[in-house]
């Protein structure tokens, strides 16, 4: 049997458009996994694997937040970063009317319509990055120096210790 093809999608459309370097990394997803799963199967540091998290504001207007895979959002944080009285999660069909992906595989890159992105301030220390590549089971490495560039988010610090049972 040989190697699974690599994942053809809008977020490795525009990354190749915009050039720039990322090795795909393909691994068995497991529903509700998450970044830990992600982690294990890729033999990475679960810090690296970024979340791409779907919120909406008071006013129901989307929003990306990009955070630590160990990590989670506080709304409270967040939403006095960003100016709003409170951020709440978006449904799944709602995440994936704004950006064109299925929960599980959103990207930040190639989303349907443009939706500001928010990245926890120290994802841009890390050395390289692991972010979903528009797939569920397809994580893109490459340098967070990218992130920015490509993205252009608003830094924030609203990253908390996860809870037990996450």
């Amino acid at each position: 049997m040989g190697k699974p093809a690599v994942p053809v999608t809008p977020a490795t459309r525009q990354l190749s458009a915009a050039k720039v370097s990322y090795v795909p990394c393909l691994y068995r997803y497991e529903e509700h996994g998450g970044t830990r799963v992600a982690a294990r199967e890729l033999g990475v540091p679960e810090h690296q694997v970024i979340k791409t998290l779907v919120l909406e504001d008071d006013e129901r207007r989307p929003l990306i937040v990009l955070m630590h895979g160990d990590l989670e959002v506080s709304t409270r944080q967040l939403a006095r970063a960003i100016g709003q009285k409170g951020v709440t999660t978006c449904r799944p069909d709602v995440a994936a009317h704004h950006t064109g992906y299925q929960v599980g595989g959103t990207s930040p890159f190639g989303t349907r319509k443009p939706v500001p992105v928010y990245m926890e301030r120290s994802i841009a220390d890390l050395p390289v990055v692991y972010i979903n590549g528009g797939h569920r089971g397809f994580l893109l490495a490459m340098a967070p120096s990218e992130l920015v560039r490509l993205l252009h988010p608003t830094l924030i610090d609203a990253g908390i210790p996860a809870g037990p049972g996450r």
